[in-house]
């Protein structure tokens, strides 16, 4: 079978606001669309929106006269006030729903908006990409139309004084559409579950009533739920219970390490499809196969601004530092590290999301996920990025022929230099020192600087292998298992002391 074939009718293209013109003017049309809803909240009083609408360049002047904002800034300047009931603070209307969000590194949750119009947008993206289907050659159709597995956040929310607080996949499915409703699984009793076990074991219970076409979530806890469905029915694959099984809609963290075990899993190949949907709203998505890359939404409800990660613009422990260098989609380069900046219609303004990105495709605005501002390893330049880690570690298991399903690197003294100390999740058997030496040569290989830095202040790599029940357990005693949550791939302060300290007592 060749291209499927999906005509769509004007009048949806245009609902849709289907691709017209450069994603630079698309992106100018957006910031005009964000500035005109928001010129009577206090953000775009105080800011001044109305004027910067009468310019004829608002991007610039918006640049000029809105400061950047991470969350902490944004929090304590705005967004608190929201959490007190106040309405029209940065986006029109009283926000009703908060998406929790603590990263991979904090300790205390972050509060994100979820407006209406951003739910909107979302859900007008995500028809954009099931409409991309129509570019894959050669998938099952029959498969669109079954059941989508979507293993999230617990859709009993917290409730606080005139809101409701949560996991963003926990929001989106509370507010699943009416049309949407026959095809979601595990369906609202099993996803208002709390407990992250009782909901695994309920999904697996109800696993041989479903005739599964698409599994939506993060790797490892999609991969958790395949295990035990096939443990329990003692299947071969899980193919054998969803023979319709076609499609994995993955995020949030790079697939590559999963993929050598995810795979053992299966009886046929699936199509995956990646997409980057944070917490902030719909950022991007895969829209054709055989690609490593994801294209940006230029042309919905976000406007996205990107400075180049580097040290004229970010200190040693990724902070941003005074009047960076801001540029828009059509002014960056392939090739090099950018972190984003949103404004959003949930009142986020020239928001650092705290992930960097690369441009592999500036034509088509395409873009991979290469870490987070401040999950990098530089401790004396060797400027290892979570792409690097990633991409060794898929490497070096298809040398050792071994599945890693976690892990996560730190930066240490030693004597008067410095070392990287990995901790590898692997439950076959392996000899770490051939571990080690694999993936250490691998990013020598993928780095100049690192390997560099291997010959100077960069004396040693250390690699512990744990068993996958570490990490899990480690995430559960953190309060962060199931759901959107993932493993930092990069241990430092506070959680690396908590780290050392519960492998310790496992030892013991």
């Amino acid at each position: 079978m060749g291209l499927i074939e999906i005509r769509i009718p004007q009048t949806i293209a245009k609902t849709l606001k289907l691709p017209v013109g450069s994603p630079g003017r698309q992106q100018r049309r957006v910031l005009k669309r964000l500035l005109k809803k928001s010129r009577y909240t206090e953000f775009g009083q105080t800011y001044h929106f109305d004027e910067i609408l009468l310019h004829k360049d608002p991007t610039k002047i918006f640049q000029q006269r809105v400061p950047i904002f991470d969350y902490d800034k944004i929090y304590d300047e705005w967004w608190h006030r929201t959490l007190e009931g106040i309405p029209d603070v940065c986006w029109p209307g009283k926000i009703k729903y908060f998406a929790l969000s603590s990263g991979t590194s904090g300790s205390a949750s972050k509060y994100i908006p979820v407006t209406n119009d951003l739910m909107k947008g979302n859900r007008i993206v995500m028809v954009k990409q099931m409409l991309t289907l129509r570019n894959y050659e050669n998938i099952p159709v029959k498969s669109i139309s079954k059941g989508w597995l979507m293993l999230g956040g617990s859709t009993d929310l917290q409730k606080g004084p005139g809101y409701y607080a949560g996991d963003l996949s926990g929001i989106t499915a509370r507010k699943v559409p009416f049309w949407f409703t026959p095809f979601y699984k595990p369906g609202k009793k099993i996803a208002r579950t709390k407990d992250w076990h009782t909901k695994l074991d309920e999904v697996v219970e109800q696993a041989p009533h479903w005739d599964i076409g698409f599994v939506v979530g993060v790797p490892a806890w999609i991969q958790m739920v395949m295990e035990l469905i096939i443990e329990r029915y003692k299947l071969k694959n899980i193919h054998e219970m969803w023979p319709n099984l076609a499609f994995y809609v993955h995020g949030g963290v790079a697939f590559e390490p999963y993929k050598k075990g995810f795979e053992k899993l299966l009886g046929k190949p699936l199509t995956y499809i990646e997409t980057y949907l944070a917490s902030e709203g719909f950022i991007a998505y895969q829209d054709r196969q055989g690609i490593r890359g994801m294209k940006l939404n230029t042309n919905e409800h976000i406007f996205l601004e990107f400075v180049p990660f580097n040290n004229d613009n970010f200190d040693q422990s990724g902070n941003i530092k005074e009047n960076p260098q801001v540029l828009l989609v059509d002014e960056v380069e392939e090739g090099k590290d950018y972190a984003i900046l949103l404004s959003t219609s949930a009142g986020a303004w020239r928001y650092l999301i705290g992930d960097t990105v690369r441009f592999t495709s500036k034509e088509r605005s395409e873009i991979v996920i290469t870490g987070r501002t401040r999950h990098f390893l530089s401790l004396v330049g060797e400027h290892l990025s979570v792409d690097n880690m990633n991409r060794a570690i898929q490497l070096a298991s298809q040398d050792m022929n071994i599945s890693i399903p976690e892990f996560t690197v730190a930066g240490i003294p030693l004597d008067s230099f410095f070392a990287h100390h990995w901790y590898i999740a692997c439950d076959d058997i392996v000899n770490p020192e051939q571990l080690r030496l694999s993936i250490d040569n691998h990013i020598k290989a993928l780095n100049d600087d690192y390997a560099v830095e291997r010959r100077s202040a960069l004396k040693e790599v250390f690699l512990t292998v744990l068993p996958e029940r570490t990490f899990l357990e480690f995430m559960e005693m953190k309060g962060k298992l199931g759901g959107q949550h993932k493993f930092p791939r990069v241990m430092k302060g506070k959680m690396l002391e908590d780290w050392q300290q519960f492998i310790s007592s496992v030892a013991l």
